[in-house]
């Protein structure tokens, strides 16, 4: 686990900066009828206007290197989505976009999800609480605290909905590369697990299904799904913490 410089804090605020732009303006150009591939070069070709790469292009995963920008789920895909141009965006789909950028030679790590189009009732509802449960995790950050803190705050927002949270995923400590040191579970018990110090920098990245937990990967390797087929969302912010509390990195 490793505390970041001032210096490191500084490149990483305008790295999540820039990340958080780049994430604005691909949101804004999905529409019905677009393809994922088309998608992650509207992404790649904003990363490098920005200044930066991305992190997740050549990325070593335990298969092949991850060939794409950025990673797009659909529906009951949670992560890791292959962009292809076979991918296409319909009507009241739920897409999640996961991206990494890579900017003086840092990583800050978002993700958000959307539904294209209008959207069923059932569909928005996921994706509000799981952004609500993104955000208590956050607030549950401080120096002195425990990762435990993080996963009890989002798992105490999201079981009264009796949504699934993805168990075998979880958030990461994040900066010098895309996975440090802690890991960080969407459950657990306040007050347990490894300490957090001010100047670590986490990403935290509730994955939530309408149903269950179990999950399957598909045979490209990287995309992961649920078992039963229910849909997911998944959101995600790099987060600085602070002696009293926390600083969102990945905000414009």
């Amino acid at each position: 686990m490793s505390v970041k410089s001032e210096k490191d804090i500084a490149v990483l605020r305008a790295c999540g900066n820039k990340l958080a732009h780049v994430m604005t303006h691909v949101l804004s150009s999905i529409n019905s009828g677009m393809s994922a591939q088309e998608l992650d070069s509207i992404a790649e070709e904003e990363m490098k206007r920005t200044g930066g790469i991305p992190a997740f292009k050549g990325y070593a995963g335990d298969s092949s290197p991850f060939p794409a920008a950025i990673c797009v789920s659909i529906n009951d895909e949670i992560v890791h989505g292959i962009p292809t141009k076979e991918k296409i965006f319909s009507e009241g789909d739920i897409v999640s976009v996961d991206m990494g950028l890579v900017y003086g030679g840092l990583i800050a790590d978002m993700a958000k999800s959307v539904i294209v189009g209008a959207g069923d009732a059932a569909a928005k509802k996921l994706l509000q609480a799981t952004e609500q449960a993104l955000m208590k995790g956050i607030e549950a950050i401080h120096g002195g605290g425990h990762v435990g803190d993080i996963g009890s705050a989002i798992e105490m927002h999201i079981t009264p909905f009796k949504y699934g949270i993805i168990r075998e995923l979880v958030g990461h400590g994040v900066g010098y590369s895309l996975h440090e040191d802690p890991q960080i579970p969407n459950f657990g018990k306040a007050g347990t697990g490894d300490r957090l110090e001010a100047g670590m920098v986490i990403a935290i990245e509730p994955m939530i299904t309408e149903n269950g937990e179990d999950i399957i990967t598909h045979p490209d390797g990287w995309t992961i799904s649920t078992k039963d087929g229910s849909r997911a969302a998944h959101f995600e912010h790099t987060v600085l913490v602070t002696e009293d509390g926390y600083e969102i990195l990945t905000i414009e």
